[in-house]
């Protein structure tokens, strides 16, 4: 009896350790020689519509296949602690929650294919430290966001397939090699398997890099599908990915104004970098630990180029290093670096003596307060105080300090003395001003200036011929491209050339022995090349048109001069070629023996000149003819 007792409690105990299975549920467990194994459930049944939640807690392997489940809800699996493979396939799921997989800590593959899925929640494969799986083919993806991008660097093998992706980000690639900088080799580890088939993609600069890698015959993104192939724009729609170019695609280039730069310890830095590309690449500016640069200044001059200006404002040996300047765009990616080197140590400066506000011989403030304590090397090195009245130099004893309240007076009775000595000093300092504006060069003049090149003149004044003066020349208004030019003031002239034609140029002259406060300065225009070449092109064509009118003016105005002359000598012939000649007619009375009717004149006159002379009788002119014997009558 007591046996049979205590196989009973045996018997209860062992079917209450056995884990519990679903009822739409198959579990199996696979066991081992030493006792231990593994446990897989299948759920397939075609009227299971929810996740099922009492999956037993050592289960390795569950798949949920062929049913009606449409969600996965918030923290569906988060008791499988030691789940490795999660098949969730060819189901009804729409709906993916962004904490469906919290606590799969250990899961290393996760298989969603053959749903609707048209939003994958990628933030939610931060809670999957080890996946290495993804299979997202035949779904309904739109896109892929750029925030998926840092949950995607450990998979190795991802299907995208048979979705409807017209475009990846184009960072994608930059996590894979051999886009991402990592030495490609034979390691098998480092192999990555990407099923992009079947998706309508756009064929843009945004996936070159995928269209590069198509192209490459042995890397270490394997393609299950190497024929991809364009679906828009109309001109690449059905072109394959190996054969299909680009326009306006160029992957950045880098310069950077230095490779290496040296420093001065406290001195301010400036690193240009300029990047060019298509479409216009953006420029980053990283330290050597990775950290970003804030004080940057960027600007694009034009389509395709943009040129970036890092400054460092007083620089420490904590700035020393490498700078690396980044160009970007969805084409790929270029980096120049730039070493900055820090030299030099920091000058060590005595605070000035300074008296306070409303010190003086007749103020009633408070005296110089001097320092406690002067070093050694203080005293003995060349240190100069901003602001005092005196400059200690090497081997000077400073004044004497005297702390004590009853010493005030005689330090300011010193003080006192050396503000007179300095007033003296700044008086005689005037005086050489004056006498040096007195001999200041004068009368500048710009002479002979042409495209390139002008002359400078001047008058020296009281100036010596060997005393030495700097021409400073530069374009009005750019002070950060002067030129020099060392002459003497005697003289009189320089030649100042390298200069650009049609520009305003400022010239001024320095005196080296004069503390004159302004230099005498001009500015002048130089000869516009271009404007020359054209006058001299109008010339030539004027000349051309206009030298063979004034020839043949020339030529009418003799012929007109020689006509003139000959005009005498022709009198005659015109008087010949004369049709009538005309004289004087008088009237003479009539004798008693000429006819009563007769009217006579000088001399006789034939019958075609009377007939010429005559008008003709009204008859006559209206052509009236009495008979072919008729004659016409003429009245005179």
């Amino acid at each position: 009896m007591h046996r049979l007792l205590c196989l009973h409690v045996f018997l209860c105990c062992l079917s209450m350790a056995l884990p519990f299975c679903p009822s739409q549920c198959t579990c199996v467990f696979h066991g081992r020689i030493d006792g231990t194994g593994t446990r897989s459930v299948l759920c397939n049944d075609p009227d299971m519509s929810d996740i099922p939640v009492n999956v037993p807690v050592d289960t390795v392997k569950l798949r949920v296949e062929k049913t009606a489940v449409r969600r996965i809800p918030t923290e569906a699996f988060y008791y499988l602690v030691e789940l490795r493979y999660l098949w969730i396939t060819y189901n009804s799921i729409t709906s993916v929650d962004t904490g469906s997989f919290y606590n799969l800590k250990v899961l290393h593959e996760l298989r969603l294919d053959g749903n609707m899925i048209s939003v994958f929640p990628w933030e939610s494969l931060k809670e999957m430290p080890r996946l290495r799986t993804l299979d997202l083919h035949n779904n309904r993806l739109t896109s892929v966001a750029p925030e998926a991008i840092p949950y995607l660097l450990n998979i190795t093998y991802l299907d995208l397939s048979s979705n409807k992706l017209t475009t990846l980000p184009s960072d994608l690639m930059d996590i894979w090699p051999p886009l991402n900088g990592v030495p490609i080799s034979s390691n098998a580890s480092q192999k990555v398997v990407l099923g992009l088939q079947d998706n309508p993609w756009f064929c843009d600069c945004k996936i070159s890099k995928l269209m590069e890698i198509s192209k490459m015959a042995d890397t270490p993104v394997i393609l299950m599908d190497l024929f991809l192939t364009c679906a828009a724009p109309e001109n690449l729609a059905g072109v394959l990915f190996q054969r299909a170019e680009l326009e306006n695609c160029v992957k950045p280039s880098v310069m950077t104004s230095a490779t290496k730069i040296t420093s001065t310890l406290g001195s301010n830095v400036l690193l240009r970098c300029d990047a060019s590309g298509s479409p216009t690449p953006d420029l980053y500016w990283t330290r050597s630990d990775g950290s970003s640069v804030n004080n940057t200044v960027q600007e694009s001059p034009g389509e395709g180029i943009n040129w970036s200006i890092m400054s460092l404002h007083g620089v420490e040996y904590k700035d020393a290093g490498n700078y690396s300047c980044k160009a970007k765009n969805v084409a790929g990616t270029a980096k120049a670096t730039i070493s900055l080197t820090v030299a030099g140590t920091m000058s060590t400066t005595t605070p000035p003596l300074r008296p306070s506000a409303g010190t003086g011989p007749t103020s009633q403030g408070t005296a110089l307060t001097p320092p406690n304590d002067i070093s050694k090397s203080q005293v003995t090195a060349p240190t100069v105080l901003p602001g005092s009245l005196t400059t200690l130099s090497a081997g000077q004893k400073p004044p004497k300090l005297i702390s004590s309240n009853g010493s005030q007076k005689g330090l300011l009775k010193e003080t006192k003395q050396q503000q007179e000595g300095n007033g003296k000093k700044f008086a005689a300092d005037e005086k050489s001003k004056k006498r040096d504006d007195s001999r200041a060069v004068k009368d500048l003049e710009i002479v002979d200036q042409t495209a390139d090149s002008a002359v400078l003149l001047w008058t020296a004044g009281g100036l010596l011929n060997d005393a030495p003066l700097t021409v400073v020349y530069s374009p009005y208004g750019e002070d950060d491209s002067k030129r020099t030019v060392e002459s003497k003031a005697g003289s009189g002239k320089v030649l100042l050339d390298g200069l650009s034609p049609g520009m305003r140029y400022s010239v001024c002259l320095v005196a080296k022995v004069s503390a004159a406060g302004k230099d005498p300065c001009i500015d002048f225009y130089t000869e516009d090349s271009e404007q020359s070449k054209l006058f001299f092109i109008i010339s030539g064509i004027a000349c051309v048109l206009v030298l063979p009118l004034i020839a043949l003016l020339v030529y009418k105005i003799l012929a007109l001069y020689c006509n003139g002359r000959n005009a005498p000598s022709d009198e005659n012939e015109l008087e010949n070629e004369s049709y009538v000649k005309f004289e004087t007619i008088s009237m003479k009375q009539r004798t008693l023996t000429s006819h009563p009717t007769e009217l006579w004149a000088r001399r006789p006159t034939n019958e075609s000149e009377r007939l010429l002379l005559c008008s003709r009788s009204s008859i006559d002119s209206q052509m009236t003819y009495k008979s072919d014997s008729s004659r016409s009558e003429y009245l005179c």
